[in-house]
């Protein structure tokens, strides 16, 4: 059920008692057979429980830089790493009821990775390297991403309206840059969609001067869509509906799952293909992400739930609207993903910058929203991350790009303790980091 993946000398290590495996790596290709378990179980508590005596230099750096100078990474560099990481994920994850997999890099390698856990309940189907997991809200940064390129492409504008591509979409200058930073003032689908009647809150100063929830009153949304609705039945909701808008466009920042529906209809516009074809033919298997897909609906007889404690998921009305989510990947897939950007091979550095700028600034703080991104200002770097979360899937994926170190948590039980396994990054960055990322 537990397996902990050493990557230090060449030698990778899959350990899953009482049978060991050996997977291939680019200096070593061993088959460890179980005459061999005392020795490596030897080798795991030294591993686990040392420290190295030399710590790799911490750089401090200030700002976004696109540019990527990876060093290969010795032997030491990749024992210190391992052997740092190691007790934090047992407190911070595997002693507090993790399900799923987990993966660090630094410079592009693999310094820690493990699989725990199981992929269907039932079936007590283990969790694998080649297990796919829901990504919920890190679909976003395929969708925004693949925006940008087809904009470097020359196929759209950033500051094309939406109607240009979608003419029945009932509201008035909104464009794809609008969409991309959630500055749409749209209304978020889930809920007028979804029908029935909706507490309304604001926020005000009680007599103490603390900012308190308020009810303001009742939305009453009527009758909600009834069956699997697609994302062409979100905008021919919106079209004779026209729900009401919650700002007028690029006024204020207001996180909306709409607006990347949206994104995914003008991509198949643009392109005649259906999104989850246009994907897996243009960015996945180019990638080399052969584990990676989008969910539809002819996917739903291979449906895996995610859990809620032991309850899984069935499947609901939105489980096959995409471009806001329903990437379904692997860590190691997601590595791909992340080499891509870091490497410039998916977009350039003149639109990475644009994408890892903020575009969120009504108020001063250290949270920004850039092109598809999640911002985190802290005084010596840029943190770009996006976290997710869909039924009982709950996602990590943060990239420390001045440090060129990735943390990558996929999970398929709910558990509030990944977001919190954010301060594993502070083996790369020599500190530790409580900020709060925004789930």
């Amino acid at each position: 059920m537990h397996r902990i993946i050493f990557t230090l000398v060449g030698l990778v290590t899959d350990v899953a008692p009482p049978i060991f495996v050996a997977v291939p790596s680019t200096h070593h290709q061993i088959m460890i057979r179980k005459m061999l378990l005392p020795l490596l179980s030897y080798a795991y508590l030294i591993l686990a429980c040392g420290t190295s005596n030399t710590q790799p230099p911490v750089a401090k750096h200030v700002g976004i830089d696109t540019t990527t100078h990876f060093k290969q990474l010795t032997t030491k560099e990749k024992e210190y790493y391992f052997n740092a990481i190691t007790p934090l994920y047992k407190n911070t994850l595997l002693q507090k009821g993790f399900n799923g997999a987990i993966l660090a890099a630094k410079n592009g390698d693999i310094v820690f990775e493990d699989y725990h856990g199981f992929a269907n309940f039932k079936t007590k189907e283990l969790i694998t390297a080649t297990t796919p997991f829901h990504l919920a809200s890190i679909s976003k940064t395929f969708t925004a991403m693949t925006t940008l390129r087809m904009m470097e492409q020359g196929k759209l504008a950033l500051e094309d309206d939406v109607k240009k591509y979608l003419p029945t979409f009932p509201y008035s200058n909104v464009t794809i840059k609008d969409l991309l930073t959630h500055r749409s003032g749209l209304p978020n689908y889930i809920y007028f969609m979804e029908g029935g009647r909706e507490i309304q809150y604001i926020r005000k100063l009680n007599r103490r001067g603390r900012s308190v929830l308020v009810r303001s009153g009742v939305i009453n949304r009527g009758p909600g869509f009834v069956g699997l609705a697609t994302n062409q039945d979100v905008l021919n909701w919106m079209a004779t509906k026209r729900p009401p808008i919650e700002a007028s466009p690029d006024r204020v920042f207001k996180y909306c799952n709409t607006n990347y529906v949206l994104l995914a209809l003008i991509v198949e516009k643009v392109t005649g293909l259906s999104f989850p074809t246009y994907m897996k033919d243009s960015v996945f298997t180019p990638l080399g992400m052969v584990n990676s897909f989008i969910f539809t609906a002819k996917d739903i007889p291979n449906y895996t739930p995610s859990y809620m404690g032991t309850r899984p998921a069935a499947i609901e009305k939105f489980d096959c609207v995409y471009g806001d989510k329903c990437v379904y990947s692997t860590v190691r897939d997601m590595l791909h993903w992340d080499k891509a950007l870091y490497e410039g091979n998916f977009v350039s550095k003149p639109t990475l910058e644009m994408a890892f700028k903020g575009y969120s600034n009504e108020h001063r703080g250290e949270h920004n929203y850039g092109l598809g991104w999640r911002l985190l200002v802290e005084p010596n770097q840029t943190i770009i991350y996006h976290n997710g979360w869909w039924h009982g899937n709950n996602t990590v994926f943060t990239r420390l790009v001045k440090d060129s170190a990735t943390l990558i948590i996929l999970g398929n039980r709910f558990n509030r303790n990944i977001y919190a396994a954010r301060k594993l990054t502070s083996v790369f960055t020599g500190s530790v980091d409580t900020t709060r990322l925004i789930e």
